[in-house]
């Protein structure tokens, strides 16, 4: 089932994006499993490049937001809202979103309004117009490539999250 009205359900894979459909959204959503195990669940850190972060790290990242591993091609982070947030346009990175609790109104797509540069590589603006509206729920999984306006518009309550941004050279 695909609907764009906010808090409808879809079917995974289906959300209307030409950028998350079909093989490829199925191979971002591999690929993104991937490298959160490997990077959160694995041995601790050794030669063969394999980091393992401490629950008790993860779950503070996860309550107030926070990075959990930092390196040259990819950033973890856990986040918490508990309201919108600005309008954010990332030039090298690409943010995947994985929603562990809590919802929100979540804005991709469009042309940014009012954006600014607030660090090289990286833009916040006020509002997105033409862009698609989804409602997140636990478990949904976004991949949002480079150069591509995102929002966490609303925030009834709280949402918590993974992101693994993949950083391009």
């Amino acid at each position: 089932m695909t609907m764009n009205t906010i808090g409808a359900r879809r079917s995974v894979g289906d959300s209307g994006s030409p950028y998350m459909r079909g093989g490829t959204m199925t191979l971002w959503l591999v690929s993104a499993a991937l490298v959160t195990i490997g990077v959160v669940a694995g041995a601790q850190s050794d030669s063969s490049g394999v980091i393992h972060v401490d629950p008790e790290k993860v779950a503070a990242a996860i309550a107030k937001g926070g990075p959990l591993v930092t390196r040259p091609d990819l950033l973890v982070s856990g986040s918490h809202r508990e309201k919108g947030g600005q309008v954010e346009v990332h030039d090298k990175e690409t943010d995947v979103l994985y929603i562990l609790d809590g919802e929100a109104t979540f804005v991709f797509g469009g042309k940014m309004v009012g954006g600014k540069m607030s660090r090289p590589g990286q833009w916040l603006g006020s509002d997105i117009t033409g862009g698609q509206t989804r409602h997140l729920v636990k478990g949904d999984v976004y991949v949002i490539p480079a150069g591509i306006p995102h929002w966490f518009k609303e925030v009834p309550k709280s949402v918590s999250y993974y992101v693994v941004k993949v950083l391009k050279p």
